[in-house]
């Protein structure tokens, strides 16, 4: 994985207000155990990445948006390629932070996130 390797997120429908995510859909819920999913772009796109998680996973997604390992550095969040359930499996290690620092970084996620703007999005499925 290079610094520019895109990270894919599924965007979920509650975590999108006005056409834009909030910082909530890059933060690890709970029951994430404190990693955040996501797909390593250079070995899935983002439309079958949305497919396999709406369709075989049966998850909501309002479309998939995208960071990078580059942008995950700068915050000090390690990408761990752990490849289960899926070859390109990816996951962002939120682990040694406090809540707050969570929070923040979270936010700083989403804004790279926002500048490079949806990958794919539902309303382009019709």
């Amino acid at each position: 994985m290079d610094s520019e390797t895109l990270l894919l997120s599924q965007i979920h429908p509650n975590f999108v207000q006005n056409g834009r995510p909030t910082s909530q859909a890059f933060r690890p819920t709970p029951k994430d155990e404190c990693l955040l999913s996501v797909d390593d772009g250079s070995k899935i796109l983002p439309r079958p990445s949305w497919e396999r998680y709406t369709s075989t996973l049966d998850c909501q997604s309002a479309g998939v948006m995208a960071i990078t390992f580059a942008e995950c550095s700068v915050e000090g969040l390690p990408v761990v390629e752990d490849g289960n359930p899926f070859p390109e499996h990816c996951s962002i290690d939120f682990s040694n932070l406090t809540k707050s620092s969570i929070e923040k970084k979270a936010k700083v996620l989403v804004q790279c996130a926002i500048q490079r703007d949806w990958l794919f999005k539902v309303s382009q499925q019709a």
